[in-house]
């Protein structure tokens, strides 16, 4: 069996970011939910109120054989804004950051160098990138009525606006590495 490596990340509302990593090849599992927060097993409608202090995150299973972190990092900067402090879209407030939680190390000297190489070529006319960095202190899987959303919803209409672009987007953008 393959070894496998795992990457957290928040960019706006998992559902979005979870349809978008579903599309490489070599992810083996993309899982919704918390992390960044100071509440132990937080609820939705607790995170949604923005006091436990989570980010809506995306911990995406991978193999390393076929797709690097940094691979993962680049998807992840192409499909959400990492200039807009807490909101991506219509979607406002801390849950909604932009962050990495690294794993190790490793993790955070890659995602380091990877957005200081972002800023010096100006990646972004909007702005500076806001994007958190920090260590994953504790992952929480939301709900199961969050998993697979946009899978199990596809003519949802907040789908079709802000995840189904996203989608597109990694198809476009990364088609060698999207899966067949």
């Amino acid at each position: 069996m393959t070894e496998t490596e795992r990457a957290t990340l928040a960019g706006g509302c998992f559902w979005c970011t979870e349809a978008a990593f579903k599309e490489l090849d070599g992810v083996v599992e993309v899982t919704s939910g918390y992390a960044g927060g100071h509440v132990e097993d937080p609820t939705y409608e607790a995170v949604c109120t923005g006091e436990t202090g989570h980010a809506e995150v995306v911990q995406v299973e991978y193999d390393p054989a076929k797709l690097s972190y940094e691979d993962l990092l680049q998807v992840f900067f192409t499909v959400h804004d990492p200039t807009q402090l807490n909101r991506q879209g219509p979607d406002v407030g801390t849950q909604y950051r932009s962050a990495v939680f690294y794993h190790d190390d490793d993790q955070k000297e890659t995602v380091e160098r990877f957005v200081a190489e972002l800023e010096a070529e100006g990646a972004y006319d909007e702005g500076d990138i806001v994007t958190e960095i920090e260590p994953l202190e504790a992952f929480y899987e939301a709900e199961e009525y969050h998993q697979d959303y946009y899978e199990k919803n596809p003519n949802d209409q907040y789908c079709s606006i802000q995840a189904e672009p996203k989608v597109k987007k990694v198809r476009e953008k990364f088609g060698e590495k999207v899966a067949q």
